[in-house]
């Protein structure tokens, strides 16, 4: 590529970037403006204001439970993140690559792998993989821009959609689920593991990869200019003292973290062994919770890392509940069943994805919860393919695209990133857009014509 082809090229993706990150409101500003358009389409199809305020309401404090379960999962994985095996283990693996494409690829690998054993693996580690890999490319003198190679990262987690913890995929595989009688029991073998998911793992990823090593800046800002996110690998102190009195010591003592690691590994036992249990939200924070323990190996090491690690978390306490008032609007008015059934109506098999894909990204926008957009579109997309002659897996799997989608276009997630980066989440905002371009024109190609 010629230099001024470079210099092109760099200037409209970083123009682009900085647009973005002018004119994209923060999240709780973006959640405003959702509710009042969300307000205005419920008035508009015939709710009363009382209803509208009541569906807010109700939505609001929905999700409760979920918020402190997020909470727990950034945490936990930051704590895990600080303890010497997992900074040996990505720093070993940081050392490898001898370019910026390999930086890329290798990083982009070890993403997608932690997104599509569980998504909130991805979400919360994926952040320290980028500081880690962005930190070792620097001493080597590596090009690696960080708020871009940061982008890139983020983009890579969307494999989950198609991974262990894919919600719909896993609800209908489960049997009783509440659409039992319409659509059946569907084993993922028709879904997650289809031709079709494969097909586009494989896809996306490769092209997530080629496009971060085609479009990384030449010159770049690296992890050296945000020092907030580069205090992510330094080691916690512990500020050890010859004189303790008997309550330091007892802090210090690996005795009483081998106490609860040995009920947390009874419980896990229980779990999976006994109860032959699935991977779940509790579970994997139990999960978390024991390993960050037992790596820490003292009380003491660990709450000083709980103190570093709950600085990530602040995006999620609040903006969930945002985000779920706006969600109520949709479930407790006429507003979602409106809006889909219109859409449902309009499709053909090969405009049936696309639709379905759109809408997902529509919902996604306000439904901050993959199985939360599958309760409220499960029943309408299930009918919907089968009125237009398609399988109920080819609606499920088209629906996940918009889901995540919508995931790659609103502030929501991109904050919750940046809180673990310690970095503005306008700053790579802008980046990310390209990659929910990628997700969707693959997801949408993959989806109308491989076989699911």
């Amino acid at each position: 590529m010629k230099t001024e082809d470079i210099l092109t090229q760099e200037r409209w993706l970083d123009r682009f970037a900085k647009v973005m990150g002018r004119f994209v409101p923060d999240a709780i500003t973006a959640s405003i403006i959702l509710l009042l358009l969300l307000s205005v389409i419920a008035l508009a199809f015939g709710n009363s204001p009382s209803k509208v305020v009541d569906a807010y309401y109700q939505g609001l404090w929905m999700l409760l439970p979920f918020t402190m379960q997020m909470t727990l999962i950034i945490v936990l994985s930051s704590v895990l993140g600080s303890t010497p095996f997992f900074r040996k283990t990505v720093l070993g693996l940081s050392q490898i690559p001898k370019t910026a494409n390999q930086v890329v690829a290798l990083a982009v690998l070890l993403t997608s792998l932690l997104a599509y054993l569980y998504w909130g693996l991805g979400i919360a580690l994926s952040p320290l993989v980028a500081v880690y890999f962005a930190k070792e490319a620097e001493r080597k003198g590596i090009k690696i821009d960080f708020l871009f190679f940061l982008a890139v990262i983020w983009a890579a987690n969307a494999v989950w959609q198609f991974g262990f913890s894919a919600s719909a995929p896993l609800l209908v595989a489960t049997p009783g689920h509440f659409l039992e009688k319409t659509i059946g029991v569907i084993p993922l073998s028709t879904t997650i593991w289809s031709p079709a998911a494969i097909i586009h793992e494989i896809l996306f990823i490769s092209t997530v990869i080629v496009t971060g090593c085609w479009l990384m800046p030449k010159y770049c800002k690296p992890l050296s200019h945000f020092p907030e996110a580069g205090k992510l690998t330094e080691p916690i102190e512990t500020e050890e003292s010859a004189s303790l009195n008997y309550s330091q010591r007892l802090e210090r003592n690996p005795f009483s973290i081998l106490v609860l690691c040995a009920f947390l590994l009874g419980w896990l036992y229980f779990h999976f062994l006994v109860k032959r249990l699935s991977l779940d939200i509790n579970s994997l924070n139990a999960s978390f919770l024991f390993l960050s323990l037992l790596l820490h190996r003292n009380v003491y090491r660990f709450t000083k890392a709980l103190q570093h690690a709950i600085v990530s978390s602040w995006p999620v306490v609040v903006l969930y509940h945002l985000y779920a008032g706006v969600a109520g609007l949709i479930q407790h008015t006429n507003v979602g069943e409106n809006l889909a059934g219109v859409m449902a109506s309009i499709t053909t098999p090969y405009t049936f994805p696309l639709t379905t894909a759109a809408i997902g990204t529509v919902f996604a926008l306000f439904i901050p919860s993959s199985g939360g957009q599958w309760a409220i579109q499960g029943f309408v997309t299930s009918k919907a393919a089968m009125a237009v002659g398609v399988s109920v897996q080819r609606g499920i799997l088209a629906l996940s695209v918009g889901d995540h989608m919508g995931n790659l276009t609103s502030p929501f997630w991109y904050v919750i990133v940046a809180g673990v980066a310690r970095v503005d989440f306008r700053s790579f905002f802008g980046y990310g857009l390209l990659f929910a371009l990628l997700w969707f024109v693959i997801g949408v190609i993959v989806f109308t014509f491989a076989p699911c």
